[in-house]
C-alpha cells in the first residue's frame, strides 16, 4: 500500500480560501465590534460568528495519504493564549492548563505607516520605517468539549478525506461570542541602527465558545466534514 506523509505549507493551500471565504473576515468582524460604544459591546454576547482559520500562520496542516484517502491533522497542543489575562499560575498542571483560553489564528494584516528621520547610532542619521501588524485570533476556553485533555503533542482536530483534495483543504470555525467579546494586546519594538523599523504588534481576539470546526474545500467552498463537541475528528466523502 502506498503511503505519503507531508505538510500543507502556505504555498500548498493554494489561493487561501479564495471563493470559499467566510462572509466577513476576522478583521471586519473585530473592527465592527470595536467601533461600538463601550456600553453596546455587551449586546454582541451570544452572537454566532463564522471565521476562517489561517493555516499559513499556524505553521502547518499535516496529512498522511494512504491510497485514495488521507488523514489530516491540525495540532492544538501549543495554541494557547499567552496573555496576562489568561494566565492562571495556581492551576494544577496534572488536571488543568495554566492558560485556559486556546486560540485559532484567523488573519494577519500588515500596515506601513511611513517613516521618519532618526539617529540610533550617534552621528549616523537614518530613515526609520514605521510598521504595524494586526494579528487576529479566535479565543475559546472549551477545547476539551471536543476531545479529552491530553499531554499528547499531536492532540488536535483531524479528518479523513479523499486524497484528491490534497492542496486545497482549509478550516473554518463557528463560535458564539461571550464576555468580554473582544480583547487586545499591544507590543512595541523601537527602531535600532541594525533594525531601522518601529514595529507595533497588536494581537486582537474575538472571544467565544467554540461550537464547530469545519474542514473546507478551498476551491468549491464545500464543507467536507464537520466536527462538533464530543468528536475531535470527522470523515468526508
Amino acid at each position: 500500500m502506498f503511503f505519503l506523509r507531508y505538510t500543507f505549507a502556505a504555498a500548498l493551500v493554494a489561493v487561501f480560501f479564495g471563493a470559499a471565504q467566510a462572509a466577513e473576515t476576522a478583521e471586519q468582524q473585530f473592527v465592527a465590534i470595536a467601533r461600538l460604544p463601550a456600553e453596546n459591546i455587551g449586546a454582541s454576547v451570544g452572537r454566532l460568528i463564522e471565521v476562517d482559520v489561517d493555516l499559513a500562520a499556524s505553521g502547518s496542516l499535516d496529512a498522511t495519504v494512504v491510497g485514495e484517502r488521507m488523514d489530516v491533522l491540525y495540532r492544538m497542543a501549543f495554541n494557547q493564549v499567552a496573555e496576562g489575562w489568561n494566565w492562571r499560575p495556581l492551576a494544577d498542571p496534572a488536571v488543568d492548563d495554566y492558560y485556559q483560553f486556546k486560540f485559532l489564528p484567523l488573519q494577519s494584516v500588515a500596515v506601513e505607516r511611513g517613516e521618519y528621520a532618526g539617529e540610533d547610532k550617534i552621528g549616523t542619521p537614518q530613515q526609520m520605517k514605521v510598521s504595524w501588524r494586526y494579528d487576529y485570533f479566535l479565543a475559546f476556553a472549551n477545547l476539551y468539549d471536543f476531545y479529552p485533555r491530553t499531554v499528547d503533542d499531536d492532540a488536535g482536530f483531524s479528518a479523513n478525506l479523499p486524497a484528491a483534495l490534497v492542496g486545497h483543504v482549509g478550516m473554518r470555525a463557528k463560535a458564539r461570542l461571550i464576555e468580554p467579546v473582544i480583547n487586545e494586546s499591544t507590543t512595541f519594538w523601537k527602531a535600532t541602527y541594525s533594525k531601522p523599523t518601529d514595529f507595533t504588534l497588536k494581537k486582537r481576539y474575538l472571544v467565544g465558545t467554540l461550537e464547530e470546526v469545519d474542514f473546507i474545500d478551498t476551491v468549491s467552498g464545500q464543507v467536507l466534514c464537520r466536527i462538533a463537541p464530543g468528536q475531535g475528528r470527522c470523515t468526508g466523502r
